[in-house]
């Protein structure tokens, strides 16, 4: 990393739970299965343009432009898993069905706004500091540079 250059954040555009606030349909910051499900249907259609239920190379490849376009490193492709030609539904929606089961902690089929921040999505929050701790960045005294020497770039 260059001299005052920014650490890449990991979680750019909320990271890969991001991808599910996308089929929050009614904008409650909850995203339930049926949500996920109509979304994806919708999603499917929309990029099925041969409307055979099937989405060939070409498709797959401008989707995951897009995807790219959009959420950079955390972008999850489409594949055609089976390598039979063609992307269906199921091998279009395992990614994101398969992170919602992963992110839904109490299982009752919804993602509430604390599962979704757990795992990255949303606005990130400094995390608060424990009673008694220093602010980072300075010594306990409170005087020059923190005690394992100056930030980088001085």
């Amino acid at each position: 990393m260059r001299s005052g250059e920014k650490p890449r954040d990991e979680n750019y555009h909320g990271g890969n739970a991001a991808m599910l606030l996308k089929y929050d349909a009614n904008h409650d910051g909850t995203v339930n299965r049926n949500e996920l499900i109509a979304g994806l249907k919708a999603d499917f259609a929309a990029h099925d343009t041969h409307h055979n239920g099937c989405l060939d190379a070409e498709q797959a490849a401008q989707i995951n432009q897009a995807r790219v376009d959009a959420d950079q490193s955390t972008a999850t492709p489409v594949m055609d898993w089976n390598q039979d030609g063609c992307i269906d539904y199921t091998e279009f929606s395992a990614a994101p069905y398969s992170l919602f089961d992963q992110l839904d902690a109490d299982h009752d089929g919804k993602l509430t706004p604390k599962e979704l921040k757990r795992a990255g999505a949303g606005p990130r929050q400094p995390e608060p500091r424990e009673q008694g701790e220093e602010p980072r960045g300075r010594r306990r005294d409170g005087e020059g540079p923190p005690p394992d020497g100056p930030p980088p770039g001085q």
